[in-house]
């Protein structure tokens, strides 16, 4: 480290953990593997892990972790911001960390959460691309890595929607008023993100990521691109975990859940229902079941060229058929949560939304 403290800080890694005992080493040890080549390269930074009260080993891996490495801070978020300044546990950690003195001096800052894995080099490159398109953000959407049967058949319907209703296009094209951001890796220029307030402007959001790009989109160019050679990302170890997350945050992403819920569920019934009544209908005459079948490759066609969006295997956007019923009662789950009851729950903390 003596001979990154030759030169100036120019990317502060901030990675907000709470109860992250799985992933924090992975993570981290996927940043610090870059070290070597980032100071070949020229590039000079500096990790900051925040821990955000975890109530299991995310702490005592943090500090484990800044013993093993140079240039590895942790930090402890400061609770009485969330409960007496309207923060989220997340907004109150990352803005916690921005108001370090070398944060604050570095060229660019990388927000990213502690269930990604960055592949080589991939820090140098992205700020080599931020600064060629000359930007303010940069975001990527990770390759997303999935476990069991329903988390790789709703995921693809996930993100098939997301890039649906947030087309990266529109949101690179400055005329767009379309913004977003993936909280997963999210790059921004020093000046521009403390000009706009950083994450204490969107203290009280549950989707920081999308707000922040909103508000910088506004007076700064963005971008956001699908990104698997750089980052990848393990967002749940379990359906539960899945279920919990995404209850959370659909009807917050998506403007009409329960629309789209019925949509999902329309696809569903004719993607199964037009073959079954042309194979077991006794009195369908020849033109009537050909019909049927032209029918079904139509809704097919349709079908997976949305679902292509999602930029995941085609075995799993195969699979996403079955995963659309379960896809659509977490729509209607969360519609219940935000837009009735509204409050969202996340590792162990409640939210109004």
């Amino acid at each position: 480290m003596e001979e990154a403290q030759k030169h100036s800080l120019e990317v502060a890694v901030l990675i907000p953990a709470r109860n992250e005992e799985l992933n924090l080493r992975t993570c981290v040890e996927s940043l610090t593997a870059q070290s070597e080549d980032g100071f070949r390269l020229g590039l000079h930074w500096k990790i900051w892990v925040i821990d955000d009260h975890s109530t299991d080993n995310t702490l005592r891996i943090a500090r484990e972790l800044a013993a093993e490495h140079e240039g590895v801070v942790v930090l402890q978020a400061p609770e009485w911001k969330r409960e007496r300044h309207g923060f989220t546990g997340k907004n109150a950690a990352l803005w916690h960390g921005a108001q370090q003195d070398e944060v604050k001096s570095a060229e660019w800052i990388l927000f990213t959460d502690a269930d990604t894995i960055h592949k080589p080099e991939s820090l140098h490159r992205a700020v080599v691309e931020a600064e060629r398109h000359q930007l303010s953000m940069l975001s990527y959407s990770p390759q997303q890595i999935t476990t069991g049967l329903l988390q790789r058949a709703i995921m693809p319907l996930v993100f098939s929607e997301l890039a649906s209703v947030y087309p990266p296009k529109k949101i690179n094209d400055p005329s767009s008023p379309v913004a977003a951001a993936n909280g997963q890796f999210l790059l921004v220029k020093r000046e521009p993100y403390f000009e706009i307030g950083g994450h204490r402007a969107v203290a009280d959001q549950v989707l920081e990521d999308v707000a922040l790009a909103r508000k910088m989109k506004r007076r700064h160019a963005i971008r956001l691109r699908y990104a698997p050679e750089a980052v990848s990302a393990r967002m749940y170890r379990s359906f539960g975990e899945m279920w919990t997350g995404w209850t959370k945050n659909l009807a917050l992403l998506f403007g009409n859940p329960m629309f789209l819920a019925a949509n999902r569920m329309l696809d569903f019934l004719l993607l199964l229902g037009l073959p079954a009544m042309a194979l077991l209908i006794p009195f369908l005459i020849t033109w009537q079941k050909a019909a049927l079948w032209i029918l079904w490759l139509r809704v097919i066609w349709r079908y997976y060229n949305r679902i292509s969006r999602s930029n995941f295997p085609v075995g799993e956007l195969v699979l996403s058929v079955i995963g659309l019923p379960v896809f659509a009662v977490m729509l209607v789950r969360s519609w219940q949560r935000v837009t009735l009851l509204k409050t969202v729950e996340w590792k162990g903390r409640e939210y109004r939304t």
